[in-house]
């Protein structure tokens, strides 16, 4: 069939908006929009109708075309406006009520730019497939295709923000059942390094081990298991700076709760959820927090990055500096304790999961190297050793042995239990 015998069979199917006849053939031409096209197709039939009235008396085209065309009013002389589109049920006529919606939805928050997705109900959808169907539609485009579209233009020339179809700051969705408009706003993500200055605080929020974060008598209706972490000592001022609702933490790693981490700091990246303000002050932020947290926890070189780096950060083997804080049951020379010291240097050490972390942990034996160990310090009731090791390496359990399931160990080679009392991570090498 040509074009004009298509749009005649369209035509037959009941009144339809320029929007959506157009839409039929939009992938045969470029330089107009569906609305401008769909106009073009409809004074086209008008002008073939009227010739084969004056011809013929026949007006059974015009006046189907009259249902949604105002050229065939004018040509048969009548009043009145076109009827509601079958297919978008009218949709397409309420296009700025849309955009009003989408831009009441976005607010005060601050963005450069905006994504626009359809969810299509079920009725237009069904309306689509039949009439691509019934009259043998192969060059259409989607019906979402064009609401996204003709949508972001408006919300685009109300704002005088832009488009981005890769990672847009907003994503806006447009529900044609519910008539509602959904805002997804991209997280905003703050990379930096972290100390922490006391023990007993855990990296990320813990919940109440009785009642899973509910709240019960035995986490005084907290629903946490500890009072205070890393990740909330650094939330509670990102929160602010951002207007978000809440954050995610991401670590490099995580050390013991009863672990410091001081030197250089473990890199970590917070995620802002649904921020508010995307232009804060990395420098301002990282002075507030340290204000806020003085004392437990202290953050530095905080940068805004974009979300790959999480993964790059949670996949990155680091290195680790431990120093441990170790005592005998027995005493030890400081000569004996030296040789067996270097005598796990550069060796492989074979490590099944420790008792403590088999909980949580798959049951398996991991090998691993000690790249170096020295002993900085030996008194009658401690020695403090240095460890450099490979990533994964549970250096308390190098030192305790944990019952033979760490092998070899400072215990075995010293032939006395060696436990550690105090662990301080002073190296995360990324």
């Amino acid at each position: 069939m040509s074009i004009l015998e298509t749009a005649k069979k369209i035509i037959d199917e009941g009144p339809i908006c320029d929007h959506c006849m157009g839409r039929q053939f939009a992938k045969l031409s470029t330089g107009l929009t569906n609305d401008e096209r769909g106009k073009a197709l409809k004074l086209s039939l008008v002008m073939e109708a009227d010739s084969t009235f004056k011809d013929t008396g026949d007006e059974s085209l015009l006046e189907e075309l009259a249902k949604c065309s105002h050229y065939a009013r004018k040509t048969l002389k009548i009043e009145g406006e076109d009827e509601k589109c079958w297919v978008c049920l009218g949709v397409f006529d309420r296009l700025d009520l849309w955009a009003d919606k989408a831009v009441k939805s976005i607010g005060e928050r601050e963005y450069s730019t905006f994504l626009v997705g359809t969810k299509v109900s079920g009725l237009i959808g069904e309306n689509e497939e039949i009439l691509w169907s019934e009259c043998g539609i192969t060059h259409a485009e989607q019906f979402k295709t064009e609401m996204n579209r003709e949508v972001g233009k408006l919300i685009s020339e109300r704002t005088g923000k832009d488009v981005e179809f890769e990672i847009p700051d907003i994503v806006v969705t447009l529900d044609i059942a519910e008539e509602t408009t959904n805002i997804q706003v991209r997280s905003l993500y703050i990379q930096g390094r972290y100390r922490k200055l006391v023990r007993g605080i855990p990296q990320t929020r813990w919940p109440c081990r009785s009642c899973g974060g509910k709240g019960c008598q035995q986490c005084d209706n907290t629903g946490k298991q500890y009072p205070e972490s890393v990740d909330e000592l650094i939330a509670e001022e990102v929160i602010k700076a951002t207007k978000g609702t809440d954050t995610k933490f991401h670590g490099a790693g995580r050390e013991d709760i009863d672990a410091l981490m001081l030197g250089t700091g473990r890199p970590f990246v917070v995620e802002a959820l649904d921020p508010h303000i995307r232009s804060i002050d990395t420098w301002e932020l990282e002075k507030k927090i340290n204000e806020f947290a003085i004392g437990k926890v202290e953050v530095e070189g905080l940068k805004l990055v974009k979300k790959d780096v999480i993964e790059t950060l949670k996949s990155s083997k680091a290195d680790k500096v431990y120093n441990l804080k170790v005592t005998f049951k027995e005493p030890v020379s400081t000569d004996r304790l030296k040789n067996a010291i270097n005598s796990l240097i550069g060796v492989q050490i074979h490590q099944r999961t420790p008792q403590r972390v088999a909980h949580r942990r798959s049951d398996i034996v991991r090998k691993r190297y000690v790249h170096n160990m020295e002993l900085i310090e030996n008194t009658e009731d401690h020695a403090i050793i240095e460890v450099h090791c490979e990533a994964g390496l549970y250096v308390k359990e190098l030192t305790s042995g944990d019952d033979g399931r760490t092998v070899p160990n400072l215990t075995e080679k010293l032939g006395v239990q060696a436990t550690v009392e105090e662990l301080t991570v002073i190296k995360v090498d990324i």
